[in-house]
């Protein structure tokens, strides 16, 4: 049922239908003139053969044929003009709908659409695209990866085709659509649905298809997360508990600038030194502590990757550390002032 909300679907279906329409036909006008050819045979009293062709110039209304004035073969001759006339002209309309409808251009662009897909390769497959999907295609266009949307909504196809994105009109969670955004070349698949079901779809679906590649799915409920990695995510992100997080750490520490998450145990942080916290006036060796100072960006302005231990920080200089939250959360305290300490204790 997802499959028939397609483009390529539909105009198929279409076509399918119109040429099932334009067999009766056929069917309908050879019937009428088998039955016109054999009616005039009798009633013009000439041979089966010559009685085809008669009906043939009546259906075709080409007038090769001089016309008998008898009563019979007039009717006869007005029988098959109506029917075949009106045949003809249900038959033409039927072939105008078809265009107007547009829903060969419809199959020609899904088409068109389905070799550029064919043709990428080392992408990221987007399942879902609102406005965190839309994002997530924003970031990876800016990084210039390749990717390919895969969403229900034809309204958010009219948006992709608006940006020349790469858009497959069908269920993420469906085993077609994720075949046709070529998931065994594909680099990562990223679930960011609205659902946390559909998203535990997607993902066993996904898993299912390509048992080794990579899965970002977004949750937006806690239980959701246990469920998305026993579905075979990578990696589960939740939008509102990252948000939530980031917002009350930079509450709490106004000198913490960014925050980047490395991996489960370890997290990277650009940290301001604050005039009159503990840290003004020591070393890179004295503060580092468990941690690791990757950068330092003196307040005089340029950048020391790796700086030395015996660099001393002063007010305005930010430095780039990276450690566990336990080292982190001391370097944080260590920045702060004296009374954004005072108040997180």
């Amino acid at each position: 049922m997802a499959d028939d909300r397609t483009p390529e679907t539909r105009a198929q279906r279409e076509l399918r239908q119109f040429v099932a329409r334009l067999a009766r036909l056929g069917l309908a006008i050879l019937a009428l003139v088998c039955v016109g050819a054999v009616a005039l045979s009798l009633t013009e009293e000439v041979s089966l053969w010559v009685g085809l062709l008669h009906a043939l110039d009546i259906v075709a209304t080409t007038g090769a044929y001089p016309p008998k004035h008898e009563i019979g073969v007039e009717i006869v001759r007005v029988l098959l003009t109506l029917l075949g006339v009106g045949t003809l002209f249900y038959a033409l309309v039927a072939v105008t709908e078809l265009l107007v409808a547009g829903h060969v251009a419809d199959m020609l662009a899904a088409r068109r659409m389905q070799k550029m897909i064919d043709a990428t390769t080392d992408h990221f497959i987007i399942c879902g695209y609102g406005r965190v999907g839309r994002q997530v295609a924003r970031d990876l266009r800016g990084a210039g990866a390749r990717y390919v949307v895969i969403d229900a909504d034809p309204a958010n196809r009219e948006v992709a085709a608006g940006i020349g994105v790469r858009f497959i009109e069908a269920e993420p969670s469906d085993d077609r659509a994720l075949r046709q955004a070529g998931i065994e070349r594909a680099r990562a698949v990223i679930a960011c649905v609205d659902s946390d079901a559909e998203n535990v779809f997607i993902t066993l679906t996904a898993r299912e298809l390509s048992p080794d590649i990579a899965i970002v799915a977004r949750a937006s409920q806690e239980d959701s997360e246990r469920k998305l990695i026993r579905a075979g995510a990578t990696r589960v992100i939740s939008p509102y508990k990252a948000s939530g997080v980031e917002m009350a750490r930079l509450a709490l520490h106004p000198q913490v600038s960014g925050v980047l998450d490395v991996a489960a145990e370890y997290r990277m942080e650009e940290i301001t030194v604050t005039a009159g916290c503990a840290g003004v006036g020591q070393t890179i060796g004295d503060i580092r502590g468990g941690s690791y100072i990757v950068g330092l960006r003196p307040a005089a302005g340029g950048f020391e990757p790796q700086p030395a231990p015996e660099t001393v920080l002063g007010p305005g200089d930010v430095i780039m550390a990276m450690g566990t939250p336990r080292t982190m959360d001391r370097l944080e305290t260590l920045f702060a002032t004296t009374s954004t300490t005072g108040a997180s204790l």
